[in-house]
Formats: structure tokens, C-alpha cells, sequence
């Protein structure tokens, strides 16, 4: 099996769409009832959380995977001492 990234943004959307079909098939089971507007703030809360969480989540991976260098891109030094910051 390939693997794949985590995307939490999709998950929390998964989350609160579940749980609004839950309270959707109760409320038609007869175990509850559940108001015809329930679902407007919870598919809204749920998508607007959701866009929060995958902003994060792209905003820590690109950190992540940006190279953390000490000095500025101008100023390449070429021996490997000074590569690896020892000097003598």
C-alpha cells in the first residue's frame, strides 16, 4: 500500500459531517429530535475549522521543509571547514 499524508483539515471536515448525519439519522430513528437548522452551524463550524486546520497544517510543513541555513544565500563558502562551522 502507498503511503500517504496526513491531511487533518479533511479529517475534522469528515468529523463534523459525521456528526451531523448522526444527529440527522437519530433524529429520523425517533431517538431524538433534532431541529431542520442543526445542520446549518455545524457543516458551517465544521468547514470553517476544517480550512483553519489545513491552513496550519501547510504553513508548518512548508516550514518544516524549507532548509535552515545560518547565513545569507549570498555568502557560500566552499571549504569544508567552514561548512561545517569549525574554523581554525
Amino acid at each position: 500500500m502507498l503511503r500517504h499524508d496526513v491531511q487533518p483539515g479533511k479529517l475534522v471536515a469528515g468529523f463534523f459531517l459525521t456528526l451531523t448525519a448522526v444527529i440527522y439519522a437519530g433524529d429520523a430513528g425517533g431517538a431524538w429530535e433534532a431541529p431542520w437548522f442543526v445542520a446549518l452551524p455545524l457543516v458551517t463550524a465544521g468547514l470553517c475549522l476544517a480550512g483553519a486546520t489545513a491552513l496550519l497544517t501547510h504553513a508548518i510543513r512548508r516550514r518544516r521543509s524549507s532548509p535552515r541555513t545560518g547565513h545569507a544565500p549570498g555568502n557560500r563558502q566552499t571549504s569544508d571547514a567552514g561548512a561545517s562551522g569549525r574554523t581554525e
